[in-house]
């Protein structure tokens, strides 16, 4: 599976809540909860079951950043880590942040927002990542 999303991390099917045209599935990626909303025809198409294994994707476009270790917000997927980087574009940075039991999650933010928010290396940071936003992949 090649991919052109910077968040990819394997994992293990731990749950399906199935629903009349969505269902959600979380995926166990080192020891951490994370939760996809998709289809139910793409639950069915990719054999989606507990035990299975799979890939939790997410575009780094998709990736809120806040300070701290929790915030009080609706998004199922919070992960607190530190900010091990931040690379300044005209526009944009790119934050990395180590979460997931040593995974690293990049989120594309504006300048802006780095600045509001004071990131740097170091810093605890929130990696918030709304369950709609979460694909799920396979292994062919």
């Amino acid at each position: 599976m090649k991919l052109s999303a910077r968040n990819q991390f394997p994992g293990t099917v731990t749950k399906i809540a199935e629903g009349a045209v969505n269902g959600i599935v979380t995926i166990d990626v080192n020891g951490a909860p994370v939760t996809a909303t998709i289809s139910m025809a793409a639950i069915r198409e990719l054999g989606l079951e507990p035990g299975k294994k799979a890939y939790a994707v997410i575009k780094a476009t998709e990736v809120m950043v806040g300070k701290g270790k929790h915030l009080p917000l609706s998004a199922r997927n919070q992960f607190p880590g530190k900010v091990i980087g931040v690379e300044k574009g005209a526009v944009n940075s790119i934050v990395r942040i180590d979460v997931l039991g040593g995974n690293t999650v990049s989120a594309t933010i504006s300048n802006n927002a780095v600045e509001e928010l004071g990131l740097k290396a170091g810093d605890d940071a929130l990696a918030v990542i709304k369950a709609t936003s979460v694909m799920v992949g396979v292994d062919e």
